[in-house]
């Protein structure tokens, strides 16, 4: 305190010397460096010994000596200017009016010297607090000369806050030097010494030019195909390449704020960010018992975390992995520790356990995650996927309905529509049980189809990325695959979503944008380790696996897509179930058990009128309809004895 005090003293000296002095200065300058009039000289002493204490007094309340003038900030600007005008009034009103009016002075101030004074009080008062901070930001230019230049995309909000952090601190080795920005309006322009030097477009020569070894991206809101773009020139040009998080993620709390990162595969896929309408999705949570089925699980566990933050009274976890709900359930009561946590370890294929469950705990809204997923093994597991994805969910759509569950929301897949896998055709039935449960009870129980969900467990990301660390092959299954992709708190959200918007009976879909083509998606992660396909890591086409097919669908013919309320999410309301379809679902599931595997296939495949028998094989697609990867070279040896062929680089802009 007593160093803040010696400081705020001195400075109060020199003020009130300067304002002496600019008072001086003013009759000076007025008067052309003559001898002040005498007729004025007692005006002018008397002026300044009235106004030099009044406007110390008038700085001192607007907080002018309370202020660490090295870190000064536009705040702290604003309050000098708020000082010096009222000063300015002040000087004005005692110079012009209050000095003749009482006699004191002969004459009035000269307007011109009043004007001065202002002027020349707003340089001197300046000049010692501005300094400080000038001089400090010099010091804080001092790079080194193994600094990573960099080039920063966007120069908007989060640029330029990239861009003053990396300029005020040096110790992080990162020398921002120019902007790239699509907004022309903004080229040639500099913002905090740093110019404008060109669009995204041209941010390849921009980085050659400027010797820059990394591309910061600062756009949180853009979307993938313009991040694909940079990252993309960033890479023809040996550049690195980091970014701000997404709006998504500062939203959700995982970054709160604009901490570099490195650039992940779903900044290259990203989509503007799903908003949810908290409001409505409280509704479903807020003082209520809340139950999830395969609480360990990615989805399971993802929407645990975010209707833990929706105040429910009670959260029940259940699953049949113990290690996952232990998991989940340590991470819940340390992150809200008053939230009541109930861990339940139960198959949802034990009808007897899960009506038990149900009576004893009594949810107003479930969040069925509970499934088998993975379709190559589904196809060979046929009793499996039906002993759990259908009889599972026919176990807690009963149960719901015998204990008076409000809201019920089943997680689909889009391979639930013209499905070709056991998996597909599961979760296909397995609406159709949530729509009779619907339909039988009047309640609000929904479905929601998701794509491929990046980072759950078992997802294609991950597992390229550990071939890629254990240096290759990846291995895709056919060079045309695509697939629809979102995040898992996009897919969260959607479930979370649907719940509140739906009326009962109906399916939801996020609407995903375009499907990525996995070859594509391959090379990008290549890409962003800091590899090439060829020199570094091999890509291998080994075929397409049981079940699998080269396009996935949102919808078949007998529903009808509308608009909801949400602008990103889609409503199916189906035609009506067929007669006598829930009877031949309770047979297959009793059939299951002692029925020989093929015909079990059968018997399920005759429940789904629109079931596609794969027919395509890869040695059936010509050598020369292998598509190329977008970027990097490639080399691609098919596993089934077709030629290796070598691929071209990058020849699409915009995928």
């Amino acid at each position: 305190m007593k160093r803040t005090y010696l400081r705020s003293r001195y400075l109060l000296a020199i003020d009130a010397l300067s304002l002496t002095t600019s008072v001086a200065l003013a009759y000076w300058l007025r008067f052309d460096g003559q001898p002040v009039p005498p007729s004025l000289l007692h005006t002018a002493y008397l002026f300044a010994a009235f106004v030099v204490p009044l406007k110390l007094a008038i700085f001192l309340p607007i907080g002018l000596y309370r202020r660490i003038w090295r870190f000064a900030s536009i705040a702290d600007l604003e309050r000098i200017l708020t000082g010096l005008a009222l000063a300015a009034v002040a000087a004005v009103l005692v110079g012009g009016v209050i000095l003749p009016a009482t006699g004191l002075a002969a004459t009035r101030v000269p307007l011109s010297i009043l004007a001065l004074d202002s002027l020349l009080s707003g340089v001197l008062i300046g000049i010692p607090r501005l300094t400080p901070r000038i001089v400090a930001w010099h010091g804080q230019r001092r790079y080194r000369g193994d600094d990573m230049r960099a080039i920063i995309a966007g120069a908007g909000a989060a640029g330029q806050m990239i861009a003053k952090e990396l300029i005020t601190n040096p110790a992080l080795g990162i020398r921002p030097v120019a902007f790239v920005d699509d907004d022309r309006r903004k080229a040639k322009h500099r913002l905090h010494e740093l110019p404008v030097l060109g669009t995204i477009a041209e941010l390849g020569h921009v980085a050659k030019e400027q010797q820059a070894r990394l591309v910061v991206i600062a756009m949180p809101s853009a979307p993938g195909a313009v991040i694909r773009r940079i990252v993309r020139a960033a890479a023809d040009n040996g550049v690195k390449t980091r970014t701000v998080p997404s709006l998504s993620e500062m939203l959700a709390g995982k970054r709160p704020n604009l901490s570099l990162r490195d650039v992940q595969i779903e900044d290259l896929l990203r989509r503007e960010p799903v908003e949810t309408d908290l409001a409505s999705v409280r509704n479903l949570s807020h003082g209520r018992t809340v139950m999830v089925t395969g609480a360990g699980g990615s989805i399971g566990s993802e929407l645990c975390r975010q209707l833990a933050r929706l105040t429910p009274a009670r959260l029940v976890l259940l699953g049949h992995g113990e290690n996952s709900i232990f998991d989940i359930q340590c991470e819940l009561r340390t992150k809200f520790p008053n939230l009541t946590v109930t861990p339940v370890i139960a198959d949802v294929r034990d009808r007897t356990r899960i009506m038990a469950i149900f009576e004893d705990v009594r949810p107003y809204a479930v969040f069925h995650a509970a499934a088998h997923k993975h379709v190559p093994l589904m196809e060979e597991n046929v009793v499996e996927a039906i002993t759990n994805n259908i009889q599972g969910t026919k176990n807690v759509v009963d149960a719901a309905i015998a204990h008076g569950v409000e809201q019920l929301v089943l997680i689909s897949t889009d391979k639930a529509v013209r499905p070709t896998s056991m998996m597909g055709a599961t979760k296909r039935l397995a609406e159709r049980v949530v729509q009779h449960g619907a339909a039988s009870s009047g309640r609000n129980f929904v479905s929601v189809r998701f794509g491929n969900v990046l980072g759950s467990r078992g997802s294609v990301v991950p597992t390229f990325m550990q071939q890629i660390r254990a240096g290759g092959p990846v291995t895709i299954t056919h060079p045309d695959m695509r697939r629809y992709f979102m995040t898992i708190p996009e897919a969260v959200q959607l479930v979370l979503q649907a719940g509140a918007l739906g009326n009962g009976g109906e399916v939801f879909v996020l609407d995903m944008g375009e499907p990525v083509r996995i070859l594509d998606l391959a090379t990008d992660l290549i890409g962003l380790c800091g590899l090439e396909v060829e020199r570094d890591i091999e890509i291998k086409v080994t075929g397409t696996r049981p079940g699998e097919k080269l396009y996935e669908e949102m919808f078949f013919h007998e529903e009808h897509a509308s608009q909801t309320d949400h602008p990103k999410v889609l409503r199916a309301k189906k035609a009506g179930l067929p007669d006598g379809l829930v009877k031949l679902i309770d047979r297959l599931i009793a059939a299951a058990p002692t029925v020989d595997h093929a015909e079990l296939r059968e018997m399920l495949i005759a429940l789904v009128p629109d079931f596609q028998r794969p027919a395509i094989e890869l040695a059936d697609v010509p050598q020369t309809d292998i598509p190329q990867p977008r970027r990097w070279t490639g080399q691609f040896r098919v596993v089934s004895g077709t030629p290796a062929i070598l691929a071209d680089s990058a020849t699409d802009p915009d995928m």
